[in-house]
């Protein structure tokens, strides 16, 4: 079982909202220079999380 995880004030504050805030403009980047909707943006979103969903389970066995 997972062990519960939160990210202190600190963080929350620092590389968080830095991490949050870098992802989005990325996102508004992309949608730009592609003219892609938010679907196509959801979908790649998506694929990335799956990447670190598959990677945990692998590491829990």
């Amino acid at each position: 079982m997972n062990k519960p995880y939160s990210f202190n004030i600190e963080q929350m504050n620092g590389i968080v909202e830095d991490t949050y805030s870098k992802i989005i403009n990325e996102c508004e980047n992309l949608k730009k220079n592609t003219n892609c909707p938010n679907e196509q943006v959801v979908a790649l979103l998506s694929v990335i999380a799956s990447n670190y969903s598959i990677a945990t389970e692998k590491n829990e066995n």
